[in-house]
């Protein structure tokens, strides 16, 4: 079993960062990416961004050069390092691992997700 618990969140106003935590508990499992995603009412869930297993990361156009996503390998913590916020930037934010599960013979291949951090920002 793997779970996520995500931190940070807030409200905010234009132009202000925040940084967003995540931890990855459990047994059993391997991390190979990590990510961001947005929850916004009337929408589906968004890719933010996300990092793989070698720190290579990737980004929504939306985020490009304002946001940056870093992990922790010994800490199983990935971060969310939000710059020059917007009002559009507002929406729950969820982590998320994908796992492969090693104490399977199978290893099988799955995404956690967190609950999500509620981030609000004002004109």
């Amino acid at each position: 079993q793997v779970q996520l618990t995500e931190s940070g969140g807030g409200f905010v106003h234009t132009g202000d960062s925040l940084t967003l935590s995540c931890v990855v508990s459990g047994r059993d499992f391997r991390i190979d990416a990590l990510g961001w995603y947005r929850q916004t009412p009337g929408r589906e869930r968004e890719l933010v961004a996300r990092i793989t297993s070698v720190g290579s990361p990737t980004y929504a156009d939306f985020v490009k050069g304002r946001f940056t996503i870093s992990r922790d390998e010994a800490l199983n913590m990935v971060y969310l390092r939000m710059n020059s916020l917007k009002p559009e930037d507002t929406g729950v934010y969820h982590c998320s691992a994908e796992i492969t599960h090693t104490g399977l013979l199978s290893s099988p291949r799955s995404i956690s997700w967190g609950q999500g951090t509620q981030v609000t920002v004002s004109s």
